[in-house]
């Protein structure tokens, strides 16, 4: 039988939220499991109605994108989860293909490359993901930015918990932070240079209105996670 995918979709007052569902439901993998988390939304919850009868609805009170991933996540029956932002989108063969990866290698986590679409939903970049030439490269990379789209990563539900779930302290940077303890932990963070999500760049989306203190808050995990990262670095070939 084929492994269980729990998909969740932390939703906001975002209006984009049914093109997000509408993704998962288009894949072409039969055993997904929908779970849409809404963090105390004041608007846009008319969006979800059509879809019901299909998804996993969670309410919670407000808290940030980490809680509600860790409250799905903590609600997932899959043994793999993946996170959808309410106004991305996957293409639908993402699943499919990235867990065939996975369980080929015996994965515990994979991020893939991924497309650029605007407002309307339109593709105007492929495959912008950076590519990395070695594990090293791709470490050395994360001492100063998150070279990771989250929305691309599949990883088991077993390796969140052990790892102890996304850092709710972390208003953006929770995923940069949480990839950093991935390979600290020597878990082989694997890439499939297939591009399987539809990122959306638009003038509201949180990365454009709150740019600035992103890049503070990652300056921070950075700071703290640097002599770490030094240090599996010294430790690795090359």
């Amino acid at each position: 039988m084929l492994p269980r995918v729990s998909v969740i979709i932390p939703f906001y007052n975002d209006p984009y939220v049914g093109q997000a569902i509408a993704s998962v439901l288009a894949q072409s993998y039969p055993n997904i499991e929908i779970i849409v988390v809404d963090d105390g939304s004041t608007q846009h919850q008319d969006v979800l109605a059509p879809f019901m009868s299909r998804i996993n609805y969670l309410g919670k009170a407000n808290g940030g994108t980490a809680s509600a991933l860790n409250h799905g996540i903590r609600n997932a029956s899959g043994k793999y989860v993946a996170w959808l932002s309410s106004d991305d989108q996957f293409e639908p063969g993402k699943i499919l293909g990235q867990v065939a990866y996975m369980e080929e290698r015996r994965a515990q986590i994979s991020h893939t490359d991924f497309n650029y679409m605007d407002e309307h939903g339109v593709i105007y970049a492929r495959s912008v993901a950076i590519k990395y030439p070695t594990a090293k490269a791709f470490i050395s990379a994360m001492r100063s930015g998150c070279p990771v789209n989250g929305c691309t990563v599949m990883m088991t539900k077993h390796l969140v918990e052990a790892l102890g779930y996304f850092n709710e302290a972390l208003t953006y940077t929770h995923d940069y932070e949480m990839w950093i303890r991935v390979l600290l932990n020597r878990v082989d963070f694997y890439y499939l240079n297939e591009p399987l999500t539809i990122y959306r760049r638009h003038s509201q989306m949180g990365t454009v209105r709150h740019f600035d203190t992103i890049m503070r808050e990652a300056g921070s995990v950075s700071d703290h996670y640097a002599h770490q990262l030094n240090a599996l670095l010294a430790q690795l070939p090359g």
